[in-house]
């Protein structure tokens, strides 16, 4: 955690395989929000592509994204560079994607295997080998991605009952429950999704969401929005916390009207703090959409703007939510953004190069 004489920190993934420095420390400029580079791990772990803090801070978790997928955690000090809390551990699945920490656990979504493994936490943050895995089956009809099942996220609901995973093998959403952790990795259920669209990301809804008619969802009820990689088009769904159940409501396009389609992969999704604005990263078109999240119904694509590089493989706000940074991969930069406080319009403002950057937290 920051304090008053502590400069805020972010923190870039980056795969070690294609030339990247590992987890790259760098300090924030408060007043512009300019990346500085403090310290790389280079190769302590292959290849962590995404990265997560604990929720009480102090901890940096990190998947490694190989055939031999694994987890690490790492000791974030006031002062110090991050240090390696105990052995990496193995996950018992291929090319874990996503993390999160739910539940006392740590969960992962390994696309290679088509699963999600949940590894125990021990009193310090670090990671017990002690991995139990639920594989999940099926396939889609994009049969050079969809052969199999790909786990892609795994996201904890507000809550923190349930455990959602995308799959975009299968075109599916899995919920998990997570009231008895002791006990197991609980499917509760899976939702297909329209065929072929290949669900990669999601967040809840950080308020329940109001049009200018006025309507808004019922007490209790929520929203999840589902960024989709196969198909460039975002699934808006009703969430029912008391039963776990999520109702796929349509979809939107992230592109405009008009616009090629094929070669444009959608990646990260990030919501605004008060649930008016959503923003995507769509690789190949190398753009962000701003969506706005209070029209009537379903959201609404207010516009696209260049991600300032090539394949923008995740994007994050920073913790004030008024500056979005947008890790691109193929042009190995992280690009920050000011975000327009009425329209949700990124406008840049600077880069740091980080070669192979796939993600990008702040603590």
């Amino acid at each position: 955690m920051t304090n008053g004489t502590t400069p805020r920190r972010a923190y870039i993934g980056s795969f070690t395989s294609d030339g990247g420095r590992g987890i790259t420390t760098a300090a924030v400029d408060p007043a512009t929000g300019a990346l500085m580079p403090l310290h790389n791990t280079d190769d302590t772990v292959a290849d962590p592509s995404f990265l997560a803090l604990a929720p009480q801070g102090g901890v940096l978790y990190c998947v490694s994204e190989t055939d031999q997928g694994g987890a690490a955690a790492f000791t974030l000090g006031p002062a110090a560079d991050p240090a390696l809390l105990g052995d990496r551990v193995a996950v018992e699945g291929a090319a874990p994607t996503h993390l999160t920490v739910a539940a006392g656990h740590l969960y992962t979504a390994n696309y290679g295997s088509g699963s999600v493994t949940r590894l125990p936490l021990r009193a310090d943050g670090g990671l017990e080998a002690r991995p139990l895995t639920h594989q999940h089956h099926g396939q889609g009809p994009v049969t050079d991605r969809q052969e199999g099942p790909h786990a892609h996220a795994v996201v904890p609901d507000p809550t923190g009952r349930w455990l959602l995973c995308t799959d975009l093998g299968t075109d599916s959403v899995w919920s998990y429950d997570l009231r008895d952790g002791a006990a197991g990795l609980h499917p509760h259920q899976e939702v297909r999704l329209r065929a072929g669209t290949g669900p990669r990301h999601l967040a809840f809804a950080a308020a329940p969401t109001a049009g200018p008619d006025g309507h808004r969802e019922p007490d209790g009820v929520g929203r999840v929005y589902i960024i989709n990689e196969l198909d460039p088009t975002l699934t808006t769904c009703r969430w029912h916390p008391a039963t776990g159940e999520l109702e796929p409501l349509g979809e939107t396009a992230v592109l405009p009207a008009g616009a090629r389609t094929d070669g444009t992969y959608p990646s990260a999704l990030v919501l605004s703090a008060d649930g008016r604005r959503a923003w995507v990263a769509n690789r190949g078109d190398d753009s962000i959409a701003v969506l706005d999240l209070t029209a009537p119904e379903l959201p609404k694509l207010l516009t696209t703007v260049p991600c300032g590089g090539h394949w923008p493989r995740d994007l994050a706000l920073d913790p004030t939510g008024r500056r979005l940074y947008a890790a691109n991969e193929r042009s190995g930069d992280v690009t920050w953004f000011d975000v327009d406080p009425d329209t949700g319009t990124p406008h840049r403002a600077g880069a740091l190069a980080a070669p192979a950057a796939s993600c990008v937290v702040f603590d």
